[in-house]
Protein backbone atom coordinates (compact mmCIF):
# COMPACT_ATOMS: atom_id res chain seq x y z
CA UNK A 1 0.00 0.00 0.00
CA UNK A 2 1.15 3.53 -0.74
CA UNK A 3 0.03 4.80 2.69
CA UNK A 4 -0.68 3.11 6.00
CA UNK A 5 -3.65 5.43 6.52
CA UNK A 6 -5.38 8.23 4.64
CA UNK A 7 -7.69 10.84 6.18
CA UNK A 8 -9.71 11.91 3.17
CA UNK A 9 -11.92 14.89 2.44
CA UNK A 10 -11.54 16.81 5.68
CA UNK A 11 -10.95 20.47 6.45
CA UNK A 12 -7.47 20.79 7.92
CA UNK A 13 -7.03 23.21 10.82
CA UNK A 14 -3.29 22.82 10.96
CA UNK A 15 -2.40 24.36 14.35
CA UNK A 16 -0.55 27.41 13.02
CA UNK A 17 -3.53 29.72 13.42
CA UNK A 18 -3.64 30.21 9.65
CA UNK A 19 -6.68 29.64 7.42
CA UNK A 20 -8.20 26.17 7.22
CA UNK A 21 -7.98 24.24 3.98
CA UNK A 22 -9.64 21.20 2.46
CA UNK A 23 -7.10 18.46 1.81
CA UNK A 24 -6.35 14.80 2.28
CA UNK A 25 -3.65 13.59 4.62
CA UNK A 26 -1.56 10.44 4.22
CA UNK A 27 0.32 8.65 7.00
CA UNK A 28 3.32 6.35 6.69
CA UNK A 29 5.11 4.80 9.67
CA UNK A 30 3.58 7.17 12.17
CA UNK A 31 4.42 10.33 10.24
CA UNK A 32 2.43 12.66 8.00
CA UNK A 33 3.82 11.74 4.61
CA UNK A 34 1.60 13.85 2.35
CA UNK A 35 -0.97 16.64 2.54
CA UNK A 36 -2.89 17.32 -0.67
CA UNK A 37 -5.11 15.48 -3.13
CA UNK A 38 -4.92 11.76 -2.37
CA UNK A 39 -8.19 10.80 -4.04
CA UNK A 40 -6.47 8.20 -6.19
CA UNK A 41 -4.06 6.89 -3.55
CA UNK A 42 -4.42 3.61 -1.70
CA UNK A 43 -4.02 2.90 1.99
CA UNK A 44 -4.40 0.14 4.54
CA UNK A 45 -7.07 2.22 6.28
CA UNK A 46 -9.09 5.19 5.06
CA UNK A 47 -10.93 7.58 7.37
CA UNK A 48 -13.68 9.51 5.60
CA UNK A 49 -13.46 13.04 7.02
CA UNK A 50 -15.97 14.61 4.65
CA UNK A 51 -17.71 17.42 6.50
CA UNK A 52 -15.29 17.04 9.43
CA UNK A 53 -12.34 19.04 10.68
CA UNK A 54 -8.89 17.55 11.05
CA UNK A 55 -6.59 19.01 13.70
CA UNK A 56 -3.31 18.19 15.37
CA UNK A 57 -3.68 16.25 18.60
CA UNK A 58 -4.10 18.54 21.58
CA UNK A 59 -1.22 19.17 24.00
CA UNK A 60 -2.32 19.34 27.65
CA UNK A 61 0.18 21.39 29.64
CA UNK A 62 -1.26 20.62 33.07
CA UNK A 63 -2.07 17.10 34.24
CA UNK A 64 -1.48 15.01 37.35
CA UNK A 65 -1.69 11.61 35.68
CA UNK A 66 1.57 10.57 37.38
CA UNK A 67 -0.21 7.98 39.53
CA UNK A 68 -3.23 7.08 37.40
CA UNK A 69 -1.15 6.03 34.43
CA UNK A 70 -0.02 3.04 36.52
CA UNK A 71 -3.44 1.40 36.38
CA UNK A 72 -5.04 3.34 33.53
CA UNK A 73 -2.57 3.54 30.64
CA UNK A 74 -5.45 4.69 28.41
CA UNK A 75 -5.28 7.93 30.43
CA UNK A 76 -8.99 8.64 30.77
CA UNK A 77 -10.69 11.09 30.69
CA UNK A 78 -7.89 12.99 28.93
CA UNK A 79 -7.90 10.65 25.95
CA UNK A 80 -11.66 11.19 25.45
CA UNK A 81 -11.04 14.85 24.61
CA UNK A 82 -8.56 14.86 21.76
CA UNK A 83 -5.35 15.09 23.79
CA UNK A 84 -2.39 13.21 22.32
CA UNK A 85 0.42 14.59 24.51
CA UNK A 86 0.06 15.21 28.26
CA UNK A 87 2.53 16.88 30.59
CA UNK A 88 2.67 15.29 34.04
CA UNK A 89 4.46 16.36 37.20
CA UNK A 90 2.85 19.77 37.66
CA UNK A 91 2.59 21.75 40.91
CA UNK A 92 5.71 20.22 42.42
CA UNK A 93 4.07 16.84 43.10
CA UNK A 94 6.08 14.04 41.51
CA UNK A 95 7.30 10.57 42.47
CA UNK A 96 10.94 11.00 41.48
CA UNK A 97 13.68 11.35 42.35
CA UNK A 98 12.84 9.25 45.38
CA UNK A 99 14.73 6.82 47.59
CA UNK A 100 12.85 3.72 48.83
CA UNK A 101 12.33 5.11 52.32
CA UNK A 102 10.45 8.15 50.98
CA UNK A 103 8.02 6.39 48.65
CA UNK A 104 5.14 6.11 51.07
CA UNK A 105 5.39 9.74 52.06
CA UNK A 106 5.28 10.98 48.46
CA UNK A 107 2.19 8.81 47.93
CA UNK A 108 0.56 10.32 51.01
CA UNK A 109 1.50 13.80 49.81
CA UNK A 110 -0.20 13.14 46.47
CA UNK A 111 -3.27 11.87 48.34
CA UNK A 112 -3.42 15.01 50.46
CA UNK A 113 -2.87 17.47 47.60
CA UNK A 114 -4.52 15.76 44.64
CA UNK A 115 -7.12 13.42 46.19
CA UNK A 116 -5.76 10.04 45.07
CA UNK A 117 -5.55 7.38 47.76
CA UNK A 118 -2.00 6.61 48.90
CA UNK A 119 -2.72 2.86 48.96
CA UNK A 120 -3.82 3.03 45.33
CA UNK A 121 -0.61 4.85 44.44
CA UNK A 122 1.60 2.40 46.33
CA UNK A 123 -0.09 -0.65 44.83
CA UNK A 124 -0.75 0.84 41.39
CA UNK A 125 2.80 1.88 40.51
CA UNK A 126 5.86 -0.38 40.15
CA UNK A 127 8.16 1.89 42.23
CA UNK A 128 11.19 0.45 40.44
CA UNK A 129 13.14 3.73 40.29
CA UNK A 130 15.13 6.12 42.39
CA UNK A 131 16.27 8.69 39.81
CA UNK A 132 14.03 10.71 37.53
CA UNK A 133 15.43 9.07 34.43
CA UNK A 134 14.57 5.64 35.83
CA UNK A 135 11.10 6.92 36.57
CA UNK A 136 10.62 7.93 32.92
CA UNK A 137 11.84 4.47 31.88
CA UNK A 138 9.20 2.95 34.14
CA UNK A 139 6.43 5.13 32.70
CA UNK A 140 7.43 4.08 29.17
CA UNK A 141 7.26 0.43 30.23
CA UNK A 142 3.60 0.99 31.17
CA UNK A 143 2.87 1.50 27.44
CA UNK A 144 0.70 4.62 27.64
CA UNK A 145 -1.86 5.36 24.95
CA UNK A 146 -0.77 9.00 24.74
CA UNK A 147 2.59 10.72 24.66
CA UNK A 148 3.99 11.79 28.03
CA UNK A 149 6.16 14.77 28.95
CA UNK A 150 7.46 14.95 32.50
CA UNK A 151 8.36 17.72 34.93
CA UNK A 152 10.50 16.99 37.98
CA UNK A 153 8.80 18.28 41.12
CA UNK A 154 9.97 20.46 43.98
CA UNK A 155 8.28 18.27 46.59
CA UNK A 156 10.31 15.22 45.72
CA UNK A 157 13.72 16.89 45.45
CA UNK A 158 13.28 19.10 48.52
CA UNK A 159 11.99 16.22 50.66
CA UNK A 160 14.81 14.00 49.43
CA UNK A 161 17.37 16.66 50.37
CA UNK A 162 15.90 18.12 53.56
CA UNK A 163 13.56 15.49 54.97
CA UNK A 164 10.71 16.49 57.25
CA UNK A 165 11.92 20.07 57.79
CA UNK A 166 11.40 20.71 54.06
CA UNK A 167 7.78 21.60 54.94
CA UNK A 168 8.46 23.89 57.89
CA UNK A 169 7.58 27.51 57.32
CA UNK A 170 10.77 29.54 57.16
CA UNK A 171 13.07 26.52 56.78
CA UNK A 172 15.64 27.03 54.03
CA UNK A 173 18.23 24.55 52.79
CA UNK A 174 21.80 24.66 53.98
CA UNK A 175 24.45 25.18 51.33
CA UNK A 176 24.99 21.41 51.18
CA UNK A 177 21.25 20.71 50.90
CA UNK A 178 20.83 23.33 48.20
CA UNK A 179 23.71 21.82 46.28
CA UNK A 180 21.98 18.43 46.50
CA UNK A 181 18.67 19.93 45.33
CA UNK A 182 20.36 21.59 42.37
CA UNK A 183 22.20 18.39 41.48
CA UNK A 184 18.98 16.35 41.44
CA UNK A 185 17.25 18.95 39.28
CA UNK A 186 20.14 19.12 36.81
CA UNK A 187 20.39 15.33 36.57
CA UNK A 188 16.63 15.03 36.07
CA UNK A 189 16.79 17.53 33.24
CA UNK A 190 19.70 15.67 31.64
CA UNK A 191 17.68 12.44 31.91
CA UNK A 192 14.71 13.81 29.97
CA UNK A 193 12.57 16.07 32.15
CA UNK A 194 11.06 18.94 30.18
CA UNK A 195 11.42 21.17 33.19
CA UNK A 196 10.76 21.66 36.87
CA UNK A 197 7.57 22.37 38.80
CA UNK A 198 6.83 23.93 42.16
CA UNK A 199 3.83 24.82 44.26
CA UNK A 200 3.67 27.94 46.38
CA UNK A 201 -0.11 27.69 46.71
CA UNK A 202 -1.04 27.78 50.39
CA UNK A 203 -3.99 25.41 49.94
CA UNK A 204 -1.70 22.55 48.89
CA UNK A 205 -1.25 20.74 52.20
CA UNK A 206 0.53 17.59 53.37
CA UNK A 207 -1.29 15.15 55.70
CA UNK A 208 -0.28 16.93 58.91
CA UNK A 209 -1.58 20.28 57.64
CA UNK A 210 1.71 21.90 56.68
CA UNK A 211 2.26 23.19 53.16
CA UNK A 212 3.98 21.02 50.56
CA UNK A 213 7.79 21.03 50.27
CA UNK A 214 8.84 24.03 48.24
CA UNK A 215 6.02 26.32 49.35
CA UNK A 216 8.32 28.36 51.58
CA UNK A 217 11.44 28.24 49.39
CA UNK A 218 13.10 31.64 49.18
CA UNK A 219 14.45 33.28 46.04
CA UNK A 220 17.96 32.00 46.81
CA UNK A 221 16.65 28.45 46.43
CA UNK A 222 14.40 29.03 43.44
CA UNK A 223 17.14 30.87 41.57
CA UNK A 224 19.60 28.02 42.19
CA UNK A 225 16.97 25.61 40.85
CA UNK A 226 16.38 27.78 37.80
CA UNK A 227 20.12 27.77 37.10
CA UNK A 228 20.08 23.96 37.36
CA UNK A 229 17.15 23.78 34.94
CA UNK A 230 19.13 25.66 32.32
CA UNK A 231 22.35 23.76 33.04
CA UNK A 232 20.62 20.42 32.54
CA UNK A 233 17.98 21.24 29.97
CA UNK A 234 19.12 24.31 28.06
CA UNK A 235 17.49 27.65 27.37
CA UNK A 236 13.72 27.33 27.08
CA UNK A 237 13.34 24.51 29.58
CA UNK A 238 10.23 24.90 31.72
CA UNK A 239 9.84 26.43 35.16
CA UNK A 240 6.23 25.71 36.14
CA UNK A 241 4.62 27.20 39.22
CA UNK A 242 1.34 27.19 41.11
CA UNK A 243 1.61 30.49 42.92
CA UNK A 244 0.69 32.35 46.06
CA UNK A 245 -0.58 35.55 44.50
CA UNK A 246 -2.61 36.37 47.60
CA UNK A 247 0.15 36.99 50.14
CA UNK A 248 3.43 37.04 48.16
CA UNK A 249 2.50 38.72 44.90
CA UNK A 250 5.69 40.76 44.45
CA UNK A 251 7.90 37.83 45.48
CA UNK A 252 6.21 35.59 42.94
CA UNK A 253 6.73 38.13 40.17
CA UNK A 254 10.38 38.46 41.16
CA UNK A 255 10.73 34.67 40.99
CA UNK A 256 9.26 34.76 37.47
CA UNK A 257 11.68 37.54 36.49
CA UNK A 258 14.65 35.50 37.77
CA UNK A 259 13.54 32.49 35.73
CA UNK A 260 12.95 34.48 32.55
CA UNK A 261 16.28 36.30 32.85
CA UNK A 262 18.12 33.00 33.19
CA UNK A 263 16.40 31.60 30.08
CA UNK A 264 13.58 29.46 31.48
CA UNK A 265 10.20 29.17 29.80
CA UNK A 266 7.94 30.18 32.71
CA UNK A 267 4.52 28.56 32.89
CA UNK A 268 1.94 29.40 35.56
CA UNK A 269 -1.74 28.85 36.27
CA UNK A 270 -3.74 32.06 36.03
CA UNK A 271 -7.22 33.48 35.98
CA UNK A 272 -9.27 36.53 36.81
CA UNK A 273 -11.10 38.09 39.69
CA UNK A 274 -14.69 39.26 39.80
CA UNK A 275 -14.08 42.98 40.34
CA UNK A 276 -13.33 45.43 37.54
CA UNK A 277 -11.37 43.76 34.75
CA UNK A 278 -10.29 41.00 37.12
CA UNK A 279 -6.62 41.87 36.65
CA UNK A 280 -6.63 41.36 32.88
CA UNK A 281 -4.96 44.70 32.20
CA UNK A 282 -2.15 43.98 34.62
CA UNK A 283 -1.52 40.53 33.20
CA UNK A 284 -1.63 41.85 29.64
CA UNK A 285 1.21 44.26 30.43
CA UNK A 286 3.14 41.70 32.45
CA UNK A 287 2.97 39.01 29.78
CA UNK A 288 3.84 41.47 27.02
CA UNK A 289 6.93 42.67 28.90
CA UNK A 290 7.83 39.14 29.92
CA UNK A 291 8.05 38.02 26.30
CA UNK A 292 10.45 40.73 25.13
CA UNK A 293 14.15 40.38 24.38
CA UNK A 294 13.98 36.62 24.00
CA UNK A 295 12.33 35.99 27.38
CA UNK A 296 9.41 33.60 27.59
CA UNK A 297 6.42 33.32 29.95
CA UNK A 298 2.95 31.86 29.45
CA UNK A 299 -0.16 31.21 31.49
CA UNK A 300 -2.79 28.50 31.40
CA UNK A 301 -6.38 28.93 32.57
CA UNK A 302 -9.72 27.18 32.97
CA UNK A 303 -12.17 27.15 30.07
CA UNK A 304 -15.22 27.02 32.33
CA UNK A 305 -15.89 27.88 35.96
CA UNK A 306 -15.10 25.02 38.31
CA UNK A 307 -13.84 23.99 41.72
CA UNK A 308 -16.08 21.16 42.93
CA UNK A 309 -19.03 18.99 41.94
CA UNK A 310 -21.59 18.75 44.73
CA UNK A 311 -24.07 15.89 44.77
CA UNK A 312 -24.25 12.31 45.96
CA UNK A 313 -20.75 11.18 44.97
CA UNK A 314 -18.10 12.26 47.48
CA UNK A 315 -18.83 15.89 48.14
CA UNK A 316 -21.76 17.38 50.06
CA UNK A 317 -21.99 20.93 51.42
CA UNK A 318 -23.62 19.80 54.68
CA UNK A 319 -21.59 16.95 56.18
CA UNK A 320 -19.58 19.07 58.62
CA UNK A 321 -22.69 20.36 60.39
CA UNK A 322 -25.42 17.78 59.77
CA UNK A 323 -25.66 14.25 61.18
CA UNK A 324 -28.42 13.36 58.69
CA UNK A 325 -26.18 14.28 55.78
CA UNK A 326 -23.15 12.50 57.30
CA UNK A 327 -25.22 9.35 57.74
CA UNK A 328 -26.47 9.62 54.17
CA UNK A 329 -23.01 10.10 52.64
CA UNK A 330 -21.66 7.20 54.73
CA UNK A 331 -23.88 4.76 52.80
CA UNK A 332 -21.76 2.73 50.36
CA UNK A 333 -23.22 3.71 46.98
CA UNK A 334 -25.10 6.52 45.27
CA UNK A 335 -27.99 4.12 44.73
CA UNK A 336 -28.14 3.43 48.48
CA UNK A 337 -28.18 7.16 49.19
CA UNK A 338 -31.03 7.77 46.74
CA UNK A 339 -33.03 4.92 48.27
CA UNK A 340 -32.58 6.44 51.72
CA UNK A 341 -33.56 9.92 50.51
CA UNK A 342 -36.86 8.58 49.19
CA UNK A 343 -37.99 7.92 52.74
CA UNK A 344 -40.09 10.93 53.80
CA UNK A 345 -38.52 11.17 57.23
CA UNK A 346 -34.98 11.12 55.78
CA UNK A 347 -35.84 13.75 53.18
CA UNK A 348 -37.34 15.96 55.87
CA UNK A 349 -34.27 15.61 58.10
CA UNK A 350 -31.91 16.38 55.22
CA UNK A 351 -33.83 19.55 54.40
CA UNK A 352 -34.23 20.79 57.98
CA UNK A 353 -30.64 20.08 58.96
CA UNK A 354 -29.37 21.49 55.68
CA UNK A 355 -31.26 24.68 56.31
CA UNK A 356 -29.96 24.86 59.88
CA UNK A 357 -26.40 24.44 58.63
CA UNK A 358 -26.85 27.62 56.61
CA UNK A 359 -23.98 27.03 54.20
CA UNK A 360 -26.02 26.37 51.10
CA UNK A 361 -27.74 29.74 51.14
CA UNK A 362 -24.30 31.32 50.85
CA UNK A 363 -23.15 28.89 48.15
CA UNK A 364 -26.38 28.81 46.12
CA UNK A 365 -25.49 31.73 43.79
CA UNK A 366 -22.28 29.89 42.83
CA UNK A 367 -23.84 26.43 42.39
CA UNK A 368 -24.99 25.68 38.85
CA UNK A 369 -26.70 22.32 38.26
CA UNK A 370 -25.69 20.50 35.10
CA UNK A 371 -29.26 19.33 34.50
CA UNK A 372 -30.25 15.95 33.08
CA UNK A 373 -30.58 16.73 29.38
CA UNK A 374 -28.42 14.90 26.86
CA UNK A 375 -25.65 17.49 27.26
CA UNK A 376 -24.75 19.19 30.53
CA UNK A 377 -25.93 22.75 30.98
CA UNK A 378 -22.79 24.82 31.59
CA UNK A 379 -25.03 27.87 32.24
CA UNK A 380 -22.87 30.36 30.40
CA UNK A 381 -26.01 32.53 30.17
CA UNK A 382 -26.05 32.61 34.00
CA UNK A 383 -29.76 31.95 34.29
CA UNK A 384 -29.73 28.68 36.20
CA UNK A 385 -27.86 28.96 39.49
CA UNK A 386 -29.37 27.16 42.47
CA UNK A 387 -30.25 30.55 43.97
CA UNK A 388 -32.09 31.60 40.80
CA UNK A 389 -33.93 28.28 40.59
CA UNK A 390 -34.99 28.46 44.22
CA UNK A 391 -36.23 32.03 43.82
CA UNK A 392 -38.23 31.07 40.72
CA UNK A 393 -39.85 28.17 42.57
CA UNK A 394 -40.39 30.12 45.77
CA UNK A 395 -38.53 27.50 47.80
CA UNK A 396 -35.47 27.29 50.00
CA UNK A 397 -32.31 26.31 48.08
CA UNK A 398 -31.84 23.23 50.28
CA UNK A 399 -35.25 21.87 49.31
CA UNK A 400 -34.57 22.46 45.62
CA UNK A 401 -31.15 20.80 45.99
CA UNK A 402 -32.60 17.69 47.66
CA UNK A 403 -35.50 17.34 45.25
CA UNK A 404 -33.28 17.69 42.18
CA UNK A 405 -31.00 14.95 43.51
CA UNK A 406 -34.05 12.74 44.02
CA UNK A 407 -35.52 13.52 40.59
CA UNK A 408 -32.26 12.62 38.87
CA UNK A 409 -31.71 9.47 40.94
CA UNK A 410 -28.45 11.03 42.11
CA UNK A 411 -27.09 11.53 38.60
CA UNK A 412 -27.14 15.33 38.63
CA UNK A 413 -24.19 17.32 39.96
CA UNK A 414 -23.91 20.96 40.92
CA UNK A 415 -20.86 22.77 39.59
CA UNK A 416 -19.35 25.10 42.18
CA UNK A 417 -18.09 28.21 40.37
CA UNK A 418 -15.09 28.73 42.65
CA UNK A 419 -12.81 29.83 39.78
CA UNK A 420 -13.62 31.83 36.67
CA UNK A 421 -17.13 32.91 37.60
CA UNK A 422 -16.85 36.31 35.92
CA UNK A 423 -17.08 34.96 32.39
CA UNK A 424 -16.32 38.20 30.55
CA UNK A 425 -13.12 38.74 32.53
CA UNK A 426 -12.10 35.11 32.03
CA UNK A 427 -12.71 35.27 28.29
CA UNK A 428 -10.66 38.45 28.02
CA UNK A 429 -7.84 36.74 29.89
CA UNK A 430 -8.07 33.73 27.59
CA UNK A 431 -7.64 36.00 24.57
CA UNK A 432 -4.30 37.38 25.78
CA UNK A 433 -1.65 36.24 23.29
CA UNK A 434 0.41 34.31 25.84
CA UNK A 435 -2.43 32.38 27.51
CA UNK A 436 -3.30 28.75 26.77
CA UNK A 437 -6.98 28.10 27.56
CA UNK A 438 -6.78 24.58 28.92
CA UNK A 439 -6.32 23.58 32.54
CA UNK A 440 -7.66 20.04 32.60
CA UNK A 441 -5.89 19.02 35.82
CA UNK A 442 -6.44 15.38 34.82
CA UNK A 443 -5.61 12.92 37.58
CA UNK A 444 -6.13 15.48 40.35
CA UNK A 445 -9.10 15.98 42.68
CA UNK A 446 -10.75 13.14 40.82
CA UNK A 447 -13.32 12.38 43.51
CA UNK A 448 -14.42 16.02 43.78
CA UNK A 449 -14.59 17.24 40.17
CA UNK A 450 -13.00 16.99 36.76
CA UNK A 451 -12.03 19.59 34.16
CA UNK A 452 -10.60 17.12 31.66
CA UNK A 453 -13.20 18.23 29.13
CA UNK A 454 -11.45 21.62 28.88
CA UNK A 455 -10.45 21.34 25.20
CA UNK A 456 -13.91 20.16 24.22
CA UNK A 457 -15.61 23.02 26.07
CA UNK A 458 -13.14 25.42 24.45
CA UNK A 459 -13.87 24.31 20.90
CA UNK A 460 -17.60 23.71 21.23
CA UNK A 461 -19.25 26.00 23.77
CA UNK A 462 -16.75 28.86 23.65
CA UNK A 463 -15.52 28.84 20.04
CA UNK A 464 -18.30 27.36 17.92
CA UNK A 465 -21.26 28.60 19.97
CA UNK A 466 -20.01 31.91 21.43
CA UNK A 467 -17.15 33.06 19.21
CA UNK A 468 -14.67 33.66 22.03
CA UNK A 469 -12.05 32.53 19.49
CA UNK A 470 -12.00 31.70 15.83
CA UNK A 471 -11.66 27.96 15.28
CA UNK A 472 -8.17 28.39 13.85
CA UNK A 473 -6.98 30.42 16.84
CA UNK A 474 -8.53 28.05 19.40
CA UNK A 475 -6.85 25.04 17.80
CA UNK A 476 -3.55 26.92 17.59
CA UNK A 477 -3.58 27.67 21.33
CA UNK A 478 -3.89 24.01 22.36
CA UNK A 479 -1.70 22.50 19.63
CA UNK A 480 1.02 24.59 17.99
CA UNK A 481 1.38 27.08 20.81
CA UNK A 482 1.33 24.46 23.58
CA UNK A 483 3.85 22.34 21.71
CA UNK A 484 6.10 25.36 21.28
CA UNK A 485 5.96 26.14 25.01
CA UNK A 486 7.21 22.66 25.86
CA UNK A 487 9.62 22.58 22.95
CA UNK A 488 8.12 19.49 21.34
CA UNK A 489 9.93 18.33 18.25
CA UNK A 490 7.80 17.91 15.13
CA UNK A 491 4.53 17.81 17.04
CA UNK A 492 1.67 20.28 17.35
CA UNK A 493 1.08 21.00 13.65
CA UNK A 494 -0.27 19.17 10.63
CA UNK A 495 2.89 19.27 8.56
CA UNK A 496 4.53 16.84 6.19
CA UNK A 497 7.22 14.84 7.94
CA UNK A 498 5.83 15.53 11.41
CA UNK A 499 4.39 12.96 13.80
CA UNK A 500 0.86 11.86 12.97
CA UNK A 501 -0.83 12.90 16.23
CA UNK A 502 -4.21 13.89 14.82
CA UNK A 503 -7.91 14.41 15.59
CA UNK A 504 -10.79 13.91 13.18
CA UNK A 505 -13.74 15.86 14.60
CA UNK A 506 -17.39 16.23 13.68
CA UNK A 507 -17.39 19.87 14.71
CA UNK A 508 -21.18 20.26 14.62
CA UNK A 509 -21.58 17.39 17.09
CA UNK A 510 -18.62 18.22 19.30
CA UNK A 511 -19.52 18.54 22.95
CA UNK A 512 -18.86 17.41 26.47
CA UNK A 513 -21.04 14.90 28.28
CA UNK A 514 -22.23 14.55 31.84
CA UNK A 515 -19.64 13.60 34.41
CA UNK A 516 -20.15 10.12 35.83
CA UNK A 517 -18.85 8.81 39.12
CA UNK A 518 -17.18 5.41 38.83
CA UNK A 519 -15.24 3.17 41.20
CA UNK A 520 -12.44 1.90 39.00
CA UNK A 521 -9.32 2.89 40.95
CA UNK A 522 -7.32 0.36 42.96
CA UNK A 523 -9.10 -0.74 46.15
CA UNK A 524 -12.41 0.45 44.66
CA UNK A 525 -11.52 4.12 44.76
CA UNK A 526 -13.95 6.47 43.08
CA UNK A 527 -13.52 9.27 40.58
CA UNK A 528 -15.33 11.38 38.02
CA UNK A 529 -15.08 10.44 34.34
CA UNK A 530 -16.39 12.67 31.56
CA UNK A 531 -16.75 11.56 27.97
CA UNK A 532 -17.40 13.51 24.78
CA UNK A 533 -19.20 13.51 21.47
CA UNK A 534 -17.78 14.44 18.08
CA UNK A 535 -14.26 12.99 18.20
CA UNK A 536 -14.53 10.48 15.39
CA UNK A 537 -10.88 9.46 15.73
CA UNK A 538 -7.84 10.42 17.78
CA UNK A 539 -4.52 9.18 16.41
CA UNK A 540 -1.16 8.91 18.14
CA UNK A 541 1.79 8.10 15.87
CA UNK A 542 -0.66 7.26 13.11
CA UNK A 543 -2.61 4.71 15.16
CA UNK A 544 -6.23 5.26 16.13
CA UNK A 545 -6.30 5.10 19.93
CA UNK A 546 -9.85 6.42 20.42
CA UNK A 547 -12.74 6.09 17.99
CA UNK A 548 -16.07 7.72 18.86
CA UNK A 549 -15.13 7.82 22.55
CA UNK A 550 -14.18 4.14 22.66
CA UNK A 551 -10.61 2.97 23.06
CA UNK A 552 -9.24 0.73 20.36
CA UNK A 553 -6.66 -0.88 22.62
CA UNK A 554 -3.70 0.64 20.78
CA UNK A 555 -1.12 2.18 23.10
CA UNK A 556 1.62 3.77 20.96
CA UNK A 557 2.40 6.69 23.27
CA UNK A 558 6.00 7.67 23.93
CA UNK A 559 7.72 9.33 26.86
CA UNK A 560 9.26 12.34 25.14
CA UNK A 561 12.71 13.32 26.42
CA UNK A 562 14.24 15.46 23.69
CA UNK A 563 13.09 19.03 23.16
CA UNK A 564 13.69 21.98 20.89
CA UNK A 565 15.80 24.38 22.93
CA UNK A 566 17.60 27.65 22.47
Amino acid sequence: MEYDLIIRGGTLVDGTGGPSQKADLGVVKGRIAKIGDLSNAEAGEIIDATGKIVTPGFVDLHTHLDAQIGWDPMMTSTSYHGVTTAMIGNCGVTFAPCGPKNRRYLAELMESVEDIAADAIMDGLPWDWTSYGEYLDSVQALKPALNIVGLVGHSSVRYEAMGDRSMDEGAQPSDAELSHISKMVRESMEAGAAGFSTSRFLMHKVPDGRCTPGTWADLRETKAIQEAIIAGGGAGAIFQSANDMATRFETELEMFQDAMSLGCQVLFSGGTGAQGDGGVGHWRRFLENGNKDGKRIASICHTRPSGAFFGLAQLSPFTKKSKAWRDLMALPTIQDRVAAMKKPEVRAALISEGQAAGDLKQLAPMLHPFGTAERPDLDFDRKGSLAQLAEAEGKDPVEVYVDRLLASEGREYFNFWMFGGNLENQWEYMRLPHVVPMLGDAGAHVGFFTDTDSPTVLLSDLTRDRGVYTLEEAVHRITGKSAEIIGLKERGLLKEGWHADINVIDYAKLGTRHAEYVNDFPHGGGRFVVKSTGYEATLVAGEVVVRNCEHTGHRPGQVLREFQRG
